[in-house]
């Protein structure tokens, strides 16, 4: 996994001397429906022989209930605060721009 990850503004709050950014990892993801989870968590807890028999059985009971579709990614949320000065020397960038962030760990400098 890469060190650098690019992340959306999604809000900007400025104080006059202080900018405070909102940022969300920019990444695509797809909706699982969650019958589609309940099959497949089922499946992989039985052997051949009880599959067999409790699929088809789960599939009916299934097909009556609602689809729920649920995203299968946590996205991680950051917020940066920084001088005025800092947010000006980037650009200023606004809502809806892409940055990139380093996310490697600090090294200890004493």
């Amino acid at each position: 996994m890469s060190d650098t990850n690019e992340f959306k503004i999604t809000q900007i709050v400025d104080n006059g001397q202080m900018i405070q950014l909102t940022l969300i990892e920019n990444i695509s993801t797809e909706p699982i429906s969650q019958k589609q989870m309940i099959i497949e968590n089922v499946s992989k807890k039985l052997d051949s022989e009880t599959k067999e028999q409790v699929m088809p059985l789960l599939e009916a009971i299934l097909q009556a209930q609602p689809t729920v579709n649920i995203k299968s990614y946590q996205q991680t949320q950051i917020t940066i605060a920084m001088p005025k000065s800092r947010y000006n020397n980037m650009e200023r960038p606004q809502v809806g721009n892409i940055i990139e962030v380093d996310l490697r760990k600090s090294k200890d400098l004493n």
